[in-house]
């Protein structure tokens, strides 16, 4: 192979590369309060009005610390719903809304249950509570989008999210300030007593 045709199929490969789905997300943190035995954090895809669909992740909290991993594969398609400024429900948003761009979009809630049979998903005899995971005064929001959209609300929400799963910080103040959530953030989960 002469050096211009390795040269092209590094450059190739390279770019090959670049066409791979990213990595996964993942969302580390703490849990303060009393973990019982066989508990898990989840996140699951839940319906504009908050029902819950499908676990899209679930880990064991171990030594009061869990990490949660984002699949790199959509939701399924009963866990979608199409995004319009009359069906935003994501925490911040406050009329009047708009969406850049018509999409299919999955927006995830997190919740704990116990794992009474260890068998290390959900079973419909353990009940799901939900709970917030929050960074400082932010909360974590998680959303997934089958496009490239921008979400704007008033008194300054603006979410961009790229297509594939996106995580932020939202901290709702007089202004609502929108961040990307960086894997370096303090992320606790507060479960009382």
């Amino acid at each position: 192979m002469n050096l211009s045709a390795r040269s092209l199929a590094t450059l190739t490969l390279l770019g090959l590369g670049t066409l791979a789905p990213a990595s996964a997300q993942g969302i580390a943190g703490t849990v303060t309060g009393s973990v019982a035995e066989g508990m898990r954090v989840s996140g699951w895809a839940v319906t504009p009005s908050g029902q819950a669909v499908q676990e899209i992740v679930s880990v064991p909290i171990n030594n009061s610390k869990f990490r949660l991993e984002l699949p790199a594969i959509a939701p399924s398609a009963r866990a979608q719903t199409t995004l319009s400024a009359q069906n935003v429900s994501w925490p911040g948003v406050i009329d009047p809304v708009t969406v850049s761009a018509p999409v299919q979009t999955a927006e995830v809630k997190f919740f704990t249950y116990r794992d009474t049979n260890r068998s290390g998903q959900r079973d419909d005899n353990e009940p799901l509570n939900e709970v917030t995971l929050n960074s400082g005064s932010s909360s974590v929001f998680v959303a997934w989008v089958g496009t490239d959209v921008t979400v704007k609300a008033n008194r300054g929400y603006e979410a961009t999210l790229k297509r594939g799963w996106n995580v932020f910080l939202v901290d709702v103040g007089r202004a609502v300030k929108v961040s990307p959530y960086l894997e370096t953030a303090s992320v606790s989960l507060n479960l009382g007593r």
